[in-house]
């Protein structure tokens, strides 16, 4: 049995009492929303923080505000499955309800939180793995090794982003609130993620997620997702699909945002397959075509599951499979692997 090593809880009742802490212990510190990634992670101590800042305690972080206008604004503690079952969010982004339906299981989207699956940790073959096998190998560059075993002569970490909702919000041009006891900063969610294992997410020490914001749905928008994996009842990614789309007159695509997740260290915007699709319908023809220019971005390495040519042949079915999907709108068939 892995145990959790040693550490200092605290409970803070605010913000303000959160951030101060945050920053008054630094990088020595985690914030714990719903535990689900922390939580192994300290036991396969690939995490080892000093202190643990709860954040449970926090009622404005759970809060959910809606304006049909304006969008909503999702504090960063939501349950995930409280995503999956809001009839509201199901109905004006779609892509979003998916995703969070999609992530691990249903005990473990009643405990993690839609700020926590941003923030995930990137994964890697040879990281997710118990600190003994970790040892036997020297370790790797992610945590106490010098060595990415995925690229072993690359100067960087190869970790992959393995998040279900942030390939979606990117995709749905969503932005978020930061906090620290220097005030908060609003970025787009895009900006939140950097192309690097180690060093993924632009989120300073000092800073605490709190809000995610999506803009409302304009006349004629529709969003999907798909999602690649092992199992259908609970893996994490190998490949995920967002796409927004706003369909003008006889489905003439007006504009497109299309993200991957789940084969690079952070999301990766398909801006020419969503460039080729402004201005036509989405016949097979384009289908085909704009399905080519998404997997050519996702370009998988051998640090996750599945044989690398395979997760490299799929990509473009996978990609194919969301447009048409796009197209179907409400009449598209449920997705198998929410079931």
């Amino acid at each position: 049995m892995m145990r959790l090593p040693r550490f200092r809880y605290l409970a803070p009742s605010s913000l303000a009492e959160a951030a101060a802490a945050l920053a008054d212990l630094g990088p020595t510190a985690s914030v714990l929303a719903g535990g689900t990634d922390l939580f192994p992670n300290m036991k396969r101590r690939q995490q080892t923080p000093g202190t643990v800042i709860g954040l449970r305690g926090i009622a404005a972080l759970r809060a959910r505000t809606f304006d049909p206008a304006r969008g909503i604004v999702i504090g960063a503690l939501t349950r995930l499955s409280a995503i999956e079952h809001d009839r509201e969010i199901a109905a004006a982004w779609p892509a979003l309800a998916r995703a969070a339906s999609l992530v691990a299981t249903p005990p473990l989207r009643n405990m993690g939180t839609l700020g926590g699956n941003l923030c995930l940790d990137t994964r890697c073959s040879y990281y997710d793995q118990s600190h003994e096998w970790r040892a036997s190998i020297g370790y790797c560059m992610k945590k106490e090794g010098d060595v990415c075993w995925v690229a072993p002569s690359s100067p960087r970490c190869w970790a992959v982003s393995s998040s279900d909702t942030a390939p979606v919000l990117c995709a749905l041009g969503a932005e978020v609130t930061l906090a620290s006891v220097a005030g908060e900063r609003r970025i787009p969610a895009s900006e939140l993620f950097a192309d690097d294992g180690i060093a993924h997410l632009t989120r300073r020490p000092d800073e605490i997620l709190t809000e995610i914001h999506v803009p409302a749905p304009a006349a004629g928008e529709r969003s999907v997702y798909v999602k690649l994996r092992r199992r259908g009842s609970f893996d994490f990614p190998v490949l995920g699909v967002a796409v927004r789309a706003v369909l003008g007159a006889g489905d003439t695509v007006e504009s497109a945002r299309i993200f991957v997740g789940g084969a690079g260290s952070r999301p990766q915007e398909a801006r020419a397959a969503a460039e080729l699709l402004t201005g036509r319908v989405l016949d097979d023809k384009t289908i085909r075509e704009a399905a080519g220019l998404i997997a050519h971005i996702a370009k998988p390495m051998q640090n996750t599951d599945f044989s690398l040519s395979w997760r490299k042949s799929v990509a473009s079915a996978y990609a194919a499979r969301a447009l048409r999907e796009l197209v179907a709108g409400d009449r598209a068939a449920p997705d198998p692997e929410a079931s």
